[in-house]
């Protein structure tokens, strides 16, 4: 499906994964201009794209950017046990096909690849890096997952008595747990909002799948310092569902050249959706900047291979100075928005 909505084309379409299911996946484009660049859309556990991160596809699409999205396996408008993560690989070698066989597109090579994650998507998009770091000119993570915070890491013992059940019973939703909706949007209408949407997951965690979480949060703690590709974090002073001092932690423990962190004085958790109109304006337009300094087109394959990234203490940016201020790629599918569009006879069959 396809439809204009003013100065953006919108598409959504289904694809499959290797495991069989078909996953939901859309899109934002300018309508008049091709994208100055590409940005790809991590969304947050029990989250989804084409409702709950559509204001965000709409705001980048009207920058210039072509925005893509897919909900992960269980979530949204995809296929799978309602967000039951069995492994958080799987939701990650899904983004990396698909989102690959959108920059495999003829008309889309050239163009800066930026991948975008909100909270659980951060670890997401950390992971899409690891899995090829040359492969990503850079990241906007807003309040991501990326570190167990020391104020909500379970004993051992309790991850040892549920690790011992988990096979046993891993979908039971037995993980107790506040309600995040009430701790993560401020404003109270769009809160509200946020609860009336159906695709969004609000019942408690199952087992396996929170194990999943924990796993993945500590792997990626383990490996922060190798991280590479340029980043921008962005995270509310006041978050009390990821903590901002794991953004600091990420910030200061990235092998990457070019990296910004930005807190927010008074904001919550979420940043882009939750927060009231101005301060959703100021991190949209603080996000925006920061992918146009970035969006020049990409160099050859040659050049990126001998590009040697300069000192880290030339380049990055202090979080100091910003704190507290306001494998391979997928089938070539050429010729079409998403993923078999050129030939609408395969489009239900489009494999990532």
């Amino acid at each position: 499906m396809t439809k204009e909505m003013g100065d953006v084309v919108y598409h959504e379409e289904y694809v499959t994964n290797p495991r069989g299911l078909r996953l939901f996946t859309c899109g934002w484009l300018p309508a008049s201009s091709s994208p100055k660049a590409l940005v790809f859309l991590c969304h947050g556990y029990g989250m989804e794209v084409s409702g709950f991160m559509k204001a965000c596809g709409i705001e980048l699409a009207t920058k210039g950017y072509g925005v893509f999205g897919i909900d992960y396996e269980g979530h949204g408008k995809s296929m799978g046990a309602r967000c039951y993560i069995q492994k958080f690989e799987h939701l990650v070698d899904d983004c990396d096909l698909f989102f690959k066989s959108i920059c495999d597109m003829e008309e889309y090579r050239n163009k800066n690849r930026f991948l975008y994650g909100e909270s659980m998507g951060g670890a997401v998009a950390l992971l899409l890096h690891r899995k090829d770091p040359a492969f990503w000119d850079g990241a906007v993570l807003v309040a991501p997952m990326c570190k167990i915070s020391e104020k909500v890491k379970p004993h051992p013992v309790v991850v040892a008595l549920l690790t011992q059940v988990e096979e046993i019973i891993p979908k039971w939703k037995i993980v107790p747990t506040k309600d995040v909706i009430d701790s993560a949007f401020k404003d109270p209408l769009k809160r509200e909002k946020i609860r009336k949407n159906k695709l969004i997951y609000q019942d408690k965690p199952r087992l396996k799948t929170a194990l999943e979480l924990l796993r993945t949060s500590m792997d990626v703690e383990e490996s922060l310092s190798q991280v590479t590709m340029p980043f921008f974090i962005l995270h509310g002073e006041a978050d009390t569902v990821t903590d901002p001092e794991v953004s600091r932690a990420l910030y200061e423990r990235a092998a990457s050249a070019d990296k910004t962190i930005k807190l927010y004085p008074g904001m919550w958790h979420g940043l882009t959706a939750g927060e009231p109109d101005d301060n959703v304006e100021l991190v949209f337009s603080d996000i925006v900047a920061w992918l146009n300094d970035r969006s020049h087109g990409r160099r050859s394959v040659q050049q990126d291979l001998a590009r040697t990234p300069p000192a880290p203490d030339k380049t990055a940016r202090s979080a100091d100075s910003c704190a507290g201020a306001a494998d391979s790629p997928a089938a070539r599918r050429r010729g079409g928005f998403l993923c078999g569009l050129a030939s609408r006879a395969h489009h239900q069959q489009c494999r990532m």
